[in-house]
């Protein structure tokens, strides 16, 4: 059966034409699956930056509740000590300055003691802060290279290809339907 060049130039150019819409449809599928990952890794990365601040936060009130807890015995301690000291030295028959002189150590130490813990709670929020900096300066890195430009695809751009395709197509046809034509012997 022989096909006239028309029709072959027609299939040609429907098939250049489609075949440009598919691979439009194609890259449009991508592009919306490579968007969806994009959102899901982001969700995903902003849910774990989160989790990593609790982390960091909920650090710091045991540091906290720990340094309170320690101020409070070195109180407790202290106030022991000078009970024992008074208690002593009343005992002893022992009164005037070189009581208060004793009492006054006491207490002395104490406040150095509650002043090293201070500064060190400075420092330790000091340390917090700057981690709770590193780890929102390493997320939003995280997300800069989860979010990508997507390569979306040009309706234009696949309508010329189309248009491209299918007079490329024709051509093709017209030229397989030329070679089709069989020379006509004279008869004499």
């Amino acid at each position: 059966m022989c096909f006239p060049p028309a029709v072959i130039a027609g299939i040609s150019a429907a098939t250049g034409a489609l075949s440009s819409g598919l691979q439009y449809a194609g890259q449009r599928r991508q592009a919306k699956q490579q968007a969806a990952y994009q959102a899901q890794s982001a969700a995903a990365e902003r849910q774990r930056a989160l989790q990593e601040q609790t982390s960091i936060r909920m650090r710091q009130a045991q540091e906290q509740e720990a340094t309170a807890r320690e101020l409070e015995q070195v109180s407790r301690k202290s106030q022991e000590a000078l009970a024992r000291a008074r208690v002593s030295a009343g005992e002893a028959g022992v009164a005037g300055a070189s009581v208060q002189a004793l009492m006054d150590d006491y207490t002395r130490q104490e406040a150095g003691y509650r002043s090293a813990l201070a500064r060190q709670q400075e420092l330790s929020a000091v340390g917090t802060q700057l981690g709770l900096e590193q780890a929102g300066l390493a997320s939003q890195q995280r997300l800069i290279s989860i979010q990508q430009p997507i390569d979306r695809p040009s309706f234009l751009t696949a309508g010329l290809g189309a248009i491209s395709g299918g007079l490329s197509g024709y051509r093709t046809g017209l030229d397989i339907g030329s070679r089709m034509k069989t020379p006509k012997t004279e008869v004499s």
